[in-house]
């Protein structure tokens, strides 16, 4: 299967595992909802039962404080209680519209408080207003049956609230036990399923970590065996998705760059079997020629006409330049490609072998300043550049007298050498001319020279890593200023 479709089911499967704990908590949701506005319910109509229980018995006490002393006053809890009974009934048997048996009770009790009313508290409310002179015996046989009347049909109402209200805490008590119970599963199913979504989404997420980190360290440590010279490692991966086709492409190329060297490798060693044959065959007619010339002067001794003598001179020093310039040619070619050995230089010593070696005429002064670092490095190439910048210095100088200087700056992570003469100096047009191979800015006559010198230098302290220039102007000397790693 591919990496793609990997990733793919993966997030599919926890995104389906989330909607269904989002699915699960609606419903758990809207259960507790509905529980909750059944409580609600209940409380109201439990508080409206007990207004309607209490409008009921000020109606009745009103009732019985007139019946015994006559005073109108006594009704007005009666009338109070009359006015606001409708609707307080027709308010709650819209809170229990639904509950058929409830409903049916609420029924019952507005019939029996009606009837009450119309039957008993209305009919002796009237006799007591009765005039005196109309009261008789069969006035209070007649009183007295109402009163009892009255009295048990209040006990139906008292009883049938009772009923009502037990129902409605019944209701309640089941209701809130629902209530609970959904809060409890919803806590619970919640925990459940989200500890589920985060172990299934991080052991999905460890296994696409796994699979992608493992191979990725494998190629790693390929391209780790490729820059340390093992070209001939590869990638075992029997996968097929699109790392796999990386691996197969990393190890083409570990074939190839294996290939590769072991071709440059076989032309280098032809390169330099070439390079000792030419070195070899174009010196030895130049020593032949040196030798022939040495011969005629030898042979013809004082009958050799002046004029020849200059010629075969000229001619032995062409020889010379010819080997010189063989010998600088290959040394160029050899830059980085032999192994040379890093050490401890210290910079003011080698310095100072480097102006014995030259041995620089009487009227020059070379000035080192003090206290040149110390640098792990190799020290026949950072000679060879200080040997061929100070040589130049003096070789080009116009003047019989002459100062060089050699000075340091320390960078972040390049020392910066400076080698400044005060001769006839280079102009501008020349700066980036002299650096190019077989270039020079006199005649080779006129100055011994190859033209490879600073084309040497340019090529070592590039390969180093660092950087080399010119500031000059005609007449105002010369500073070649090159850097050097630290490290």
């Amino acid at each position: 299967m591919k990496l793609s479709y990997k990733l793919f089911a993966g997030f599919l499967l926890i995104s389906l595992l989330f909607t269904a704990v989002a699915i699960v908590n609606i419903r758990l949701s809207d259960a507790v909802i509905e529980n909750t506005v059944w409580v609600s319910r209940s409380q109201v109509v439990v508080r409206n039962s007990a207004s309607l229980q209490r409008d009921i018995i000020d109606m009745e006490t009103g009732l019985r404080g007139f019946l015994l002393n006559g005073n109108e006053t006594f009704l007005q809890p009666y009338v109070q209680a009359k006015n606001k009974l409708p609707s307080l009934f027709q308010e709650t048997k819209k809170f229990i519209s639904g509950l058929p048996g409830q409903e049916e009770k609420m029924n019952e009790i507005i019939h029996l408080q009606n009837r009450w009313r119309r039957v008993y508290a209305e009919p002796l409310i009237a006799m007591v207003r009765t005039d005196v002179d109309k009261v008789d015996d069969t006035f209070h046989l007649r009183l007295d049956s109402l009163v009892l009347g009255e009295k048990a049909l209040m006990d139906s109402i008292r009883t049938s609230f009772s009923e009502f209200n037990a129902y409605e805490y019944q209701v309640r008590t089941e209701r809130r036990e629902r209530l609970n119970n959904s809060i409890i599963n919803t806590k619970q199913l919640s925990t459940i399923l989200t500890i589920l979504s985060v172990i299934l989404g991080l052991s999905w997420a460890y296994y696409i970590t796994r699979l992608i980190s493992g191979r990725i360290i494998k190629m790693v440590t390929l391209a780790e065996q490729v820059s340390q010279g093992d070209y001939k490692t590869q990638i075992i991966d029997n996968s097929r998705d699109e790392l796999s086709q990386l691996s197969h492409s990393l190890n083409r190329m570990s074939a190839t760059i294996g290939e590769t060297f072991t071709e440059l490798d076989r032309k280098n060693k032809e390169l330099d079997q070439f390079a000792y044959v030419v070195s070899h065959d174009l010196k030895a007619p130049l020593r032949g020629i040196e030798v022939v010339s040495r011969w005629v002067e030898e042979d013809m001794g004082t009958q050799l006409p002046p004029k020849v003598q200059e010629y075969l001179m000229m001619m032995r020093i062409r020889v010379h330049r010819m080997e010189n310039l063989i010998n600088g040619i290959l040394a160029l070619a050899r830059i980085g490609r032999t192994k040379q050995i890093e050490e401890e230089v210290d910079v003011n010593i080698l310095l100072s072998e480097v102006v014995d070696m030259l041995t620089p005429p009487p009227g020059f002064r070379i000035e080192v300043q003090d206290n040149m670092p110390i640098l792990y490095t190799i020290r026949i190439q950072l000679q060879q550049v200080f040997s061929n910048l100070i040589n130049n210095a003096i070789k080009y100088h116009d003047k019989s007298e002459g100062l060089i200087k050699v000075t340091c700056q320390e960078l972040d992570d390049f020392y910066e050498f400076s080698v400044a003469d005060n001769g006839p100096g280079i102009d501008p047009d020349y700066h980036e001319r002299i650096f190019v191979i077989f270039q020079t800015l006199q005649e080779r006559d006129a100055v011994e020279s190859t033209g490879v010198g600073l084309t040497i230098v340019k090529k070592i302290v590039e390969w180093q890593g660092g950087t080399i220039g010119v500031r000059s102007q005609p007449g105002q000397g010369a500073t070649f200023t090159f850097t050097w790693p630290k490290k």
